[in-house]
């Protein structure tokens, strides 16, 4: 199987909305509004679940094709916003990821199940 990346990722999306005409919708707000949408539509899915069922939740074949879909669904409404601003996303995780690391950096007693925020 053919190795995938974001551009190309980006292009087939960019090749798609412009096939249709989806170009006039396919503004920053309303592509941030679809994003989110899509991310309530992925926790429906776990939104009842028990932690440990919400681990076992790719087990079930129509399940993990639902959080499949779902996760597909994200990722493509985020490709396309980055995509109309000009954000490179993988440069902007990497950059969030090296920012994280200075604010929380490992210490001797950090080896805990705490967990922090990456805001």
């Amino acid at each position: 199987m053919k190795e995938l990346d974001v551009a190309e990722l980006q292009r087939r999306l960019a090749d798609f909305a412009s096939a249709r005409d989806w170009g006039p919708y396919h503004t920053p707000k309303n592509l941030v509004a679809a994003l989110s949408v899509e991310a309530s539509e992925l926790l429906e899915i776990f939104q009842w679940l028990t932690p440990e069922e919400s681990s076992r939740v790719m087990e079930d074949p129509g399940t993990a094709h639902q959080v499949e879909d779902e996760v597909a669904d994200v990722l493509a409404y985020l490709l396309q916003f980055c995509e109309v601003l000009g954000v490179d996303p993988l440069a902007a995780l990497a950059a969030k990821i090296e920012r994280n690391e200075k604010r929380f950096p490992v210490t001797e007693g950090d080896r805990s199940t705490e967990r922090h925020s990456s805001e």
